[in-house]
C-alpha cells in the first residue's frame, strides 16, 4: 500500500531534497533523535496511513520505521509545491 510514495519519499531523502519544520525539529530534540534518525525511518519504513490535512487538505503521510538505534518511531511527511518533502513532525514510538 502506497508504494509509489514511499518510493519518491525515499529518493527525496537519497537526494537530500527535504527540509525539517520548526514543529519537526523541536520534536526531534526531545526525543534526542538526529537528522540522520528522521532519514533512516524513511529508508526503513512503510506508510501507515494517508491523512487530508484539515485547514490546507492536502495529503501528508504517517511513516513508520526505525531509528539508527533501532528503536521505533513516526515520521508525519509531505511533499510541498516545490517538491521537497516536508517532515511535519517525527517522534519515538514507546
Amino acid at each position: 500500500m502506497f508504494k509509489k510514495e514511499l518510493l519518491v519519499f525515499r529518493q527525496k531523502v537519497r537526494t537530500l531534497a527535504y527540509v525539517v519544520t520548526v514543529h519537526a525539529d523541536e520534536a526531534m530534540s526531545d526525543d534526542d533523535l538526529l537528522p540522520l534518525d528522521l532519514e533512516n525511518v524513511i529508508l526503513t519504513g512503510e506508510i501507515v496511513e494517508r491523512q487530508t490535512d484539515r485547514e490546507t487538505g492536502e495529503l501528508k503521510y504517517r511513516v513508520v520505521g526505525a531509528t539508527l538505534d533501532g528503536d521505533s518511531a513516526e515520521a508525519v511527511v509531505k511533499l510541498g509545491a516545490t517538491g521537497k518533502l516536508i517532515f511535519l513532525t517525527v517522534y519515538l514510538i514507546v
